[in-house]
This record gives structure tokens, C-alpha cells and sequence, in this order.
């Protein structure tokens, strides 16, 4: 292992290099996250330059190519990100936690912009077909959406992986369809892929996200942003990211109109039937 990291390697080498590679080598350092997930094909599109530059900016850096290149760069992500909660816990302040975490959700939920979520959810409505990608800390949340808009849509709601393999999933989606994709950062490779399968697949994707430059919202057509880091807690804040759900779910069910009550109440009637609830008065006194 290479007691340099590749970043700090490829900025020290950067004054030697000739210019094309130089340019080649900035967007690398200034796209780290990028290098470390897409293919040298992808990312030489993204950067405008022939992807035999990117070889032969790992061979100038002292590795046999550029997958070699791309595996010291994951590695190092791995060594930074390995702790992205314990580090935050040592920011704890002291004092009330509790009461300075919910202030700082309630400012957060303040800043939440209620229009893009409007636009989101008039391409869920025409969507025939609608995905929703959460893994990790996110998978409660996708799996929230999921259950409110099969409450009123039950045949053409999926949750990426919720059935199956993820890649199953992923190799279904269609021109036409929408897909819901939830993360913040750190952001999971799965959910990088998901995103990727979905622009690749034709579909209309929208991406409830903490940045707008997040990889896995890259060309989303629809991005309804969160503030997931200015929680004091140990573990970022999903507060935003859940009210963005649900919010996305009402505002697709209004546009259903009757036909969305209707099938609602279809539900409703099912899940009474088979007693998914306990009578209130069986309940303990």
C-alpha cells in the first residue's frame, strides 16, 4: 500500500506532467468520488478527453494503468469515510443533545422548498411504473415512500431489491418509468449504480439528495434537496428526507384525483378484511 494517498501523488506530480494530462490529473483531484465510481469510458466523457488519457495519467503516476489507479483511489475513500459517524460524534456539543438535536431538525424542515416536490410528484403521477432506491441508513425511508404510494397505486410501485435482487431490478427499469433515488453522503455504491441504471434505462428520475452535485443525483430531472449534516447528533439527520417522502406521496395522491380515492379505499376495505388492525376496544384498559 502507498504510504501517499493518490490524490496527494497526483497533486505533486501535477507541475510535471505534460498539459493535456494536467487537465486530466485536476479533474481526477477535483473529482475523486467520480474517478473512484464510473467507468474510465464515463468519466472521460464527463471530463472531455480520450479515455487513453486517463492510462496514461496512471502511468505517469507510477501504476501499470488506470484500474489501478481507480483501485488506490477506492481504498482511500474507504480509509476516509470508514468512520463518517464516530467522527461526528466527537463534534457532539454538551449540554441538552436532545433538545439541540430537534431545534436543529425544526430549521432544517423550515428550509425545505415545497416547490420542486410539486414537479416531483406530477412525474410520478404519469409515470406507469414507479422504482424506489434507499439502501443503508436510507432504506426506511424508501421503504416509507413505497408503502404510502402502493396505499393508492398498488400494481405499479416496486422497491429496488425488495423482493429480490437488486440487479433483477435494476435490468426491469424502462423508458417511462420514474425513479425515486434517496441518499446523503457518504453515498453508497449501490445507490450510485441504482442511478445509473435508471438514466441508462430511460427512465425519469428524481433524487432526494443532501447536494446537488451528489453523484447519484447526476442528471436527475428532479431534485428535491435535504439537509442531512447540521443535526448535532452522531448519525446525520433524516428528518428532512422523510417529510420529503411523504410530502412526494400526498401531493402524488391529490393528483390522482377520485380515481386515487377510490383505489384507497379499495385498500382500505382489503386490509380491513383481513383484520390488519386491532379493534380499539380489544385493546388493554
Amino acid at each position: 500500500m502507498r504510504e501517499t494517498s493518490p490524490i496527494d501523488l497526483l497533486r505533486q506530480a501535477l507541475p510535471g506532467l505534460p498539459p493535456r494530462l494536467q487537465a486530466a490529473g485536476r479533474y481526477v483531484a477535483q473529482h475523486d468520488f467520480d474517478a473512484a465510481t464510473r467507468s474510465m469510458r464515463d468519466l472521460a466523457a464527463a471530463a472531455g478527453a480520450p479515455p487513453a488519457t486517463f492510462t496514461r495519467l496512471a502511468q505517469a503516476l507510477g501504476y501499470t494503468g488506470w484500474e489501478a489507479l481507480r483501485e488506490a483511489l477506492i481504498e482511500a475513500r474507504r480509509g476516509a469515510g470508514g468512520a463518517p459517524y464516530s467522527a461526528r460524534a466527537r463534534r457532539n456539543p454538551g449540554g441538552d443533545l436532545p433538545a439541540a438535536m430537534l431545534a436543529a431538525d425544526a430549521e432544517a424542515l423550515a428550509r425545505l422548498d415545497p416547490a420542486p416536490v410539486a414537479a416531483a410528484a406530477r412525474a410520478l403521477h404519469e409515470a406507469p411504473r414507479i422504482w424506489i432506491a434507499g439502501f443503508r441508513s436510507c432504506r426506511g425511508v424508501a421503504q416509507l415512500l413505497h408503502y404510502q404510494l402502493r396505499l393508492f397505486r398498488p400494481d405499479s410501485v416496486r422497491l429496488i431489491g425488495g423482493a429480490g435482487p437488486e440487479d433483477l431490478d435494476l435490468g426491469a427499469l424502462r423508458p417511462g418509468d420514474a425513479a425515486v433515488l434517496i441518499s446523503f453522503a457518504p453515498y453508497s455504491r449501490a445507490i450510485v449504480l441504482a442511478a445509473r441504471a435508471a438514466r441508462e434505462g430511460g427512465c425519469t428520475t428524481i433524487a432526494l439528495a443532501d447536494r446537488p452535485h451528489a453523484a447519484m443525483a447526476e442528471g436527475a430531472a428532479h431534485l428535491l434537496r435535504f439537509d442531512a449534516a447540521t443535526s448535532p447528533g452522531f448519525f446525520p439527520s433524516l428528518t428532512g428526507a422523510l417529510a420529503l417522502a411523504q410530502a412526494l406521496a400526498a401531493a402524488c395522491f391529490a393528483l390522482g384525483g377520485e380515481a386515487s380515492l377510490v383505489r384507497l379505499r379499495e385498500t382500505e376495505a382489503r386490509l380491513a378484511a383481513i383484520a390488519a388492525y386491532t379493534p380499539e376496544q380489544d385493546l388493554p384498559s
